[in-house]
């Protein structure tokens, strides 16, 4: 019963949850590894038949592997939207994971990048090479509108209105919004597009795709953490970098412009405004040490 249900579980995440692929083999994972623990601890007891008490020997096991809170919590949070499934579908009449309790969490501020950095950064791109301006183009765009990786790789030409400076990204769950495009991205997008782009032979299917790779498609999540990666290193920033590292930094650096913090949510898309004051911690811990940096009296 358990394949059957995950496949059904599948299906419900991608038609009336609107969640990405990658959203939904993470959610697959999860649940399948609750159907491998309870084939071996239970006697392949269907997830119909599972228990408030079954789960949390699950969630024992997984702490016992020394598996970080982090992914418990993934884990957790994987395992109760299928019982919320299940709940919908009809199929059980309790959720037995509505007081399954995740590990306590402490909130973890994401890296950031100096605007310096940044410089440093988009100056160790190499133009003369083949990839250089495509390149460019990605880690301005990246750092200019502060988009997720997938958006990115995703972004079609109809999607760009360089006339008004703005993108039209589809995000999270298929929702539209508007981005603004600085114009240095512009300015590289544009290069990109008329000394590269224009050049390309884009495979069957990958024609309206933006950002192509030597072999006429678009490109991959690993890809661009591959291009920032190489990029630091001829940069000589030793921080772990990636691509959400720009977004990161985009948002961190509106807020300690003095951006206003509605604004900066609707920018990266963010459902709940509480995702984005995480940015105001930094915010205030950027303040405490310019004090700590600069104060006489500190």
């Amino acid at each position: 019963m358990w394949p059957q249900l995950i496949r059904q579980f599948r299906h419900y995440l991608k038609l009336e949850r609107s969640l990405s692929e990658n959203s939904i083999e993470a959610y697959t994972r999860d649940v399948e590894k609750l159907a491998a623990f309870a084939t071996a601890e239970f006697s392949g007891k269907s997830p119909l038949e599972m228990e408030l008490e079954h789960l949390r020997r699950f969630v024992n096991a997984l702490a016992a592997l020394e598996i970080s809170p982090f992914t418990q919590a993934r884990i957790i949070s994987g395992v109760k939207a299928f019982y919320r499934f299940l709940m919908y579908e009809d199929r059980v009449k309790e959720d037995p994971s509505q007081l399954l309790e995740a590990p306590k969490l402490g909130r973890k501020l994401p890296d950031t990048l100096s605007f310096q950095e940044i410089e440093q950064l988009l100056e160790a791109i190499p133009l003369g090479e083949p990839e250089g301006h495509r390149n460019r183009a990605i880690l301005e765009m990246l750092y200019s509108s502060g988009l997720r990786v997938s958006e990115l790789t995703e972004l079609k030409k109809g999607q760009i209105f360089a006339e008004i400076g703005f993108l039209k990204i589809v995000g999270k769950g298929n929702k539209e919004r508007l981005v603004p495009i600085g114009k240095d991205a512009l300015k590289y997008l544009k290069i990109y597009q008329d000394q590269v782009r224009v050049h390309q032979i884009p495979t069957k299917g990958h024609e309206e795709f933006v950002f192509l790779n030597r072999r006429g498609q678009k490109l991959t999540r690993v890809m661009i953490f591959l291009i920032i990666k190489k990029t630091a290193e001829q940069a000589g920033i030793h921080k772990n970098i990636s691509p959400h590292t720009f977004r990161h930094s985009f948002a961190t650096h509106l807020i300690e412009g003095g951006a206003d913090l509605r604004a900066v949510q609707e920018m990266l898309g963010h459902e709940s405004i509480t995702t984005t004051e995480i940015y105001t911690h930094l915010d205030r811990d950027y303040l405490r040490q310019t004090l700590t940096d600069f104060h006489p009296r500190k």
